[in-house]
């Protein structure tokens, strides 16, 4: 670090970013059970987003927002990531575990917005959510997420092929069911275990359809939904405020009216080293993963603050649901070859990666696609690439490659945010020039660019990320499901943005989604990712470890390793002076 050079620009960026919350409430406010009103909580993203709408939303910036005000019929315990009721208070399951019937809440209002009479937020009720459902089954530009009903929710399929022609189906989507105001019934092609995680996914949380008719495209940021906070400023890249919702449904066990705080704040500063000093001039509440550069520097304070010594943060970390790994077009040549792709894999040291670059807080990808955190699923029963550069320049030459000669000239696509991602991706890059003789050249672009570039097939290299949507190794392994990838190759693969087909592995996936044992479910699932590490279908880095640093006054904000965020509940401590000024006004009294 080069803490002269660093100065002037944490300074602008604390005058640009942080110089309008002067005018945000602050100070907290006493509340029963210990537990306090008021404040601004403020986070920082390294990416901006692509989408607030529900049915656009694929990236993490864009979730970590958009769930402070958007809610669905269930929810993730924040602590456990157990499904717990959310706008559904109750719900059962048919004999024949193929029928789900729903119970609303009464009295949940949206937020007040224009798009409603006279401002005023109106009451949700069953039919907005066979609204959304079908807006889910629709073939639209702005709907990016219909895989989460498809070959699940009976009629779906059918309603989406009817909206691709133009003529929708009349009679919507069978098997969803309104059978009066407050209850809704979900009828499956076959029996899901899982099916209640689906129904937490953003794709799946309630929306007004007078917003949608009001703003079109202008919902990705016109965000009304029932949650916890309502969006109040959007600025692009610069900083997106919450307030708020006083008349948000929930209560804490206290009878305290919930959320807790008076506003959220994220910022949008790209440079982590910068974000990390602004956090330790108490500019932020939080920071989530650290810049690498830093790690050397900082090792002493994260020592204190593990044992709880240090005076100006907390420290969590927790194994991770995340994979990172390089994606590759299977569609386009030299990765159609399973020998190139698998090659890349032979080539890349991931020992030395997660020692050396990561500071061995990461785990080696020696194993698929589905991080190891989860223990029933047993991924050491898998067999994965080990480092072998004579095996992986054996492989090149028997794909016409010999020492790399021929090979194209590669440029590998990576998101621009934070800095992270490139210094791995430079160990990568050199990996593959000393073991393969390949080139490969870094090209950093915008979240939204990059999305665009991966999901229509035009990237031929890039770096990828996947943190669980839902606490399953099915979550992974449906990014490689074959079916997912369109007939059309113009049109854009959403979830299988690699393109990888395989029948056999697709059989697979098929028949563990219909297996009621778990135990039965998880070795499908295994199998199909040993079909897929055959196959090579992308590039394992490593299995993620997540860090957060929080500000010492932060209370209720527990880690999860899904870096799901539910900030209805975070309150901050009272200071010391606060403190002391209320014991001097309670011995007035």
């Amino acid at each position: 670090m080069k803490p002269i050079a660093l100065g002037f620009l944490v300074l602008v960026f604390t005058i640009t970013a942080c110089g309008d919350t002067a005018k945000e409430p602050k100070k907290v406010r006493e509340a029963r059970g210990g537990v306090t009103y008021g404040g601004v909580f403020r986070i920082n993203e390294v990416e901006g987003f692509r989408s607030l709408f529900p049915l656009n939303i694929t990236e993490a910036t864009a979730h970590r927002i958009a769930n402070q005000v958007f809610e669905g019929l269930v929810k993730f315990n924040q602590k456990t990531l157990m499904v717990e009721p959310s706008l559904a208070e109750r719900w059962e399951l048919n004999q024949d575990a193929n029928s789900i019937t729903f119970h609303l809440r009464k009295g949940v209002l949206f937020h007040d917005d224009a798009c409603f009479a006279e401002g005023k937020g109106r009451e949700v009720t069953a039919r907005d959510f066979q609204y959304c459902f079908e807006q889910l089954c629709t073939y639209h530009a702005n709907n990016q997420v219909f895989f989460l009903f498809k070959d699940r929710v009976k009629g779906a399929n059918e309603y989406f092929a009817s909206t691709k022609t133009g003529q929708p189906l009349e009679e919507g989507v069978s098997g969803v069911k309104v059978i009066d105001d407050y209850t809704l019934q979900l009828d499956l092609i076959t029996p899901f275990g899982g099916f209640l995680n689906i129904l937490g996914q953003p794709g799946c949380w309630v929306f007004p359809k007078e917003a949608v008719e009001k703003y079109g495209d202008e919902v990705r940021t016109k965000t009304i939904g029932t949650g916890p906070f309502v969006m109040k400023t959007v600025k692009e890249n610069e900083a997106v405020i919450l307030a708020r919702n006083a008349n948000y449904w929930r209560k804490d066990e206290f009878g305290n009216a919930l959320p807790y705080l008076d506003r959220v704040r994220f910022t949008f500063e790209k440079e982590k080293k910068i974000e990390l000093l602004n956090f330790r001039k108490g500019n932020l509440d939080m920071v989530f993963t650290l810049p690498l550069e830093m790690l050397d520097e900082i090792a002493g304070e994260l020592e204190d603050a593990r044992s709880g010594k240090h005076p100006d943060y907390d420290i969590q970390t927790t194994t991770a649901m995340g994979s990172q790994y390089y994606g590759f077009q299977h569609q386009l040549e030299p990765f159609k070859d399973v020998r190139v792709r698998q090659a890349f894999n032979y080539a890349i040291n991931r020992d030395e990666i997660v020692e050396y670059a990561l500071q061995g807080d990461a785990e080696p990808a020696i194993y698929g696609i589905v991080p190891p955190v989860f223990q029933k699923y047993q991924s050491s029963r898998l067999k994965g690439y080990t480092y072998s550069p004579e095996r992986a320049q054996e492989l090149l030459s028997d794909a016409g490659f010999p020492n790399g000669e021929g090979f194209p000239k590669l440029t590998m696509e990576l998101n621009r945010g934070g800095q992270n991602n490139v210094l791995i991706a430079e160990v990568v890059q050199k990996m593959l020039q000393e073991n393969l003789g390949i080139e490969v050249e870094l090209n950093e672009m915008s979240m939204a660019q990059y999305l665009d570039n991966t999901e229509s097939g035009r990237s031929l290299f890039w770096r990828e990320a996947w943190i669980a949507d839902y606490p399953d190794p099915e979550t992974f392994l449906n990014l490689l499901l074959g079916e997912h990838v369109p007939l059309d190759g113009d049109e854009k693969a959403y979830v299988n943005s690699v393109r990888y087909q395989n029948a056999e592995y697709d059989s697979v996936f098929k028949e563990a989604m219909m297996a009621s044992d778990q135990e039965d479910r998880f070795r499908l699932y295994r199998l199909a990712d040993q079909i897929a590490l055959d196959d090579a279908a992308i590039l394992p880095i490593y299995y993620e470890e997540f860090t957060r640093l929080l500000a010492p006054n932060v209370r209720n904000f527990p880690q999860n390793a899904m870096e799901y965020r539910d900030l209805s509940e975070v309150y901050f401590k009272a200071s010391a002076e606060e403190q002391a000024a209320k014991k001097q006004v309670s011995e007035l009294r």
